[in-house]
């Protein structure tokens, strides 16, 4: 039996591939502009980006950089047989750059008063990977 075998029925967790050049370059000290820029599908660099606007007060730019990271971590989790639902692990650290985003998605939902937005991104965090909730708060 596998540690990750869902007794429930559930769908098996989504575990993406590992994309470690733009990890490595934001741990280098390149900037997440020049990560996106370089590499436009990576749910890092967007967060990242979502997460620097946020903490200087630019909520709408933080709103728009966490949706670019949301939606391109949708698509790199479709493509590797995510349909719909399903845990999204955060252990597995090629998922945190989606549920960064995600949770940068709320964030920032939430200061510009979409409240709707908010919950529905914050139940999709808890629904993804308690652990991720958890961490980041």
């Amino acid at each position: 039996m596998s540690i990750h075998e869902n007794l429930l029925g559930g769908p098996p967790p989504t575990h993406l591939p590992d994309d470690p050049e733009p990890r490595e370059l934001l741990a280098t000290g390149a900037t997440a502009a020049e990560v996106a820029g370089r590499y436009p599908t990576s749910s890092l660099a967007w967060a990242r980006l979502a997460d620097e606007a946020f903490e200087r007060d630019s909520v709408v730019e933080s709103y728009a950089y966490a949706r670019t990271g949301y939606h391109r971590g949708l698509d790199a989790l479709r493509r590797n047989g995510w349909k719909g639902h399903g845990p999204v692990p955060w252990e597995h650290e090629p998922n945190r750059g989606f549920l960064r985003a995600l949770h940068a998605l709320a964030r920032a939902a939430q200061a510009i008063g979409e409240q709707e937005e908010y919950e529905r991104c914050s139940q999709f965090l808890k629904d993804s990977s308690p652990t991720a909730a958890q961490v980041l708060g």
